[in-house]
Parts: structure tokens; C-alpha cells; sequence
């Protein structure tokens, strides 16, 4: 090898990053978990050099695009129904399957004032809309109905409801005014612990059943460094931080 050579591949070596080789993943998340996985995307790249792609929709739909061959390795449910559905189909890895976050529902209204903390406004106040996601492809909206249903008013209301395919659908039915109010996270209008806008009821755990999201490594994901290291990367005290902050239990 001539020096020319040499002095070049030297240089090359001291370009290489220390975190060692880094790998790409594409992962499929719940729409819920929009903003938090955003911020924990950041600095998981930051400290680990690896690349991460992030898709955003509806558990169902993520499922449907799985079960269609999307090149998915993690997937980041918004339940924990269809994580075992994927582990029982095989297309998820057995053992791999954990709760990365619990969910809270909060009715939610882009209005100052227009909810109270009380969920009242679903009886006194007249309206004409309230939106909630799909209830058959979002567990965020089956937890509205099952809400709904707790205080008797799923049959009344049942003409006001207008659904979005996900919950970032429904949250912009809201936000922009075409709905007056809905049923949407709380990690969606959550910011330093307190609603950032409008006005909202965070729900009762108790009126619906619990919104355990899971994780799974998914078995395209299987041999692949940077999605085992992803879900560590989850489980952190790092990620549980930015989890917790946006109003998400552990």
C-alpha cells in the first residue's frame, strides 16, 4: 500500500464513530404516541448512532401493513391485543412482547373554559359534535365508547359522534374547530403536566379498561442490532422521562 493510501484510510479510520457500527430500522408506531417517540427517536440516535424510521397510524392499520409485509422491525401498539395477535400469527418474536406505556384519555376541547373537570359538559353544555377515533381499529376510541357507555350516554350521543381513523385524525377534529370536542390522549395536549390549550377532563382509569400499550420485536426485526437495542432504549430511565411527561404511565 502507498503512503497516499495509507495517509487516506487513516483518515477514514479516524472518522468512524466510537458507538460502533450502525444499523436502520423502520418502526411502526401508534399515532398516540406521536410526540413522545419523536423526542425519544432524537436522542436514542444521538447516543447510539443508529437511524430510526418512524410511521405513524392506527394499531389496526399497522397490523394490516405487517400482516401485508410492511418492512417493519418494532412495532409500538397502542394496545396489547394485537402485539399477541402478531406473536400467535408468528410474525413477532416470542419473549420480546412488553408494556411500554399506559395510556390516559382525557375529553378534550380546543376552548378555554368550554370543558369542566368533571366531564359535565357531555350533559350540560349543548354541542353538536364529539369526536372519538374509530373504536374497531383504536384502542383510544374503544376506551371512549367503553367511557361513554360508564355514564350512560352512548345511545344519546350516538348522532353527535363523528370518528377519525386514528387519534391524530380525531385530535385535528378538535383542534380545528369541526368537532367542539372529543376524546383524544393526553399525550396529544399535554405539555410540563398541564393541558397547553383549550380545555380538558382527564377520564377515570376506572371507566374503561386500562390502555397497556405494548411493544414487539417484530421478526423482521429479529437479527437486527438496532432494534434490540431500541426496546432497551425504552425501557430506560432516559425514555421513561419523556414517557412520563407526556402524561403516559409505566
Amino acid at each position: 500500500m502507498n503512503r497516499t493510501r495509507m495517509t487516506l484510510v487513516a483518515a477514514l479510520a479516524a472518522l468512524t464513530p466510537l458507538t460502533g457500527h450502525a444499523d436502520e430500522i423502520q418502526v411502526a408506531v401508534a399515532s398516540n404516541f406521536t410526540s413522545p417517540m419523536r423526542v425519544i427517536t432524537e436522542k436514542f440516535e444521538r447516543d447510539t448512532g443508529h437511524k430510526v424510521l418512524l410511521s405513524f397510524g392506527s394499531t389496526g392499520k399497522l397490523y394490516a401493513q405487517i400482516r401485508n409485509g410492511a418492512p417493519f422491525s418494532i412495532l409500538l401498539a397502542a394496545d396489547e391485543q394485537i402485539p399477541v395477535r402478531l406473536e400467535d400469527e408468528g410474525l413477532g418474536v416470542a419473549g420480546s412482547r412488553f408494556t411500554y406505556a399506559i395510556g390516559t384519555l382525557v375529553l378534550w376541547s380546543a376552548n378555554d373554559g368550554y370543558v369542566d373537570d368533571q366531564g359535565k359538559v357531555l350533559t350540560d353544555q349543548p354541542y353538536r359534535h364529539l369526536a372519538i377515533a374509530n373504536p374497531k381499529t383504536a384502542p383510544y376510541g374503544a376506551a371512549a365508547m367503553a367511557t361513554l357507555t360508564k355514564l350512560g350516554l352512548a345511545d344519546s350521543v350516538r348522532g353527535k359522534l363523528v370518528q377519525g381513523e386514528n387519534i391524530a385524525q380525531t385530535h385535528q377534529f378538535v383542534a380545528s374547530g369541526n368537532a367542539e370536542l372529543g376524546f383524544v390522549a393526553l399525550s396529544q395536549v399535554i405539555e410540563s403536566g398541564e393541558i397547553r390549550q383549550g380545555s380538558g377532563w382527564v377520564v377515570p382509569a376506572t371507566y374503561h379498561p386500562p390502555i397497556r400499550q405494548d411493544a414487539l420485536l417484530l421478526t423482521k426485526g429479529r437479527d437486527n442490532p438496532a432494534a434490540h437495542a431500541l426496546l432497551d432504549y425504552l425501557r430506560s430511565a432516559e425514555a421513561t422521562e419523556v414517557i412520563n411527561a407526556y402524561g403516559y404511565g409505566r
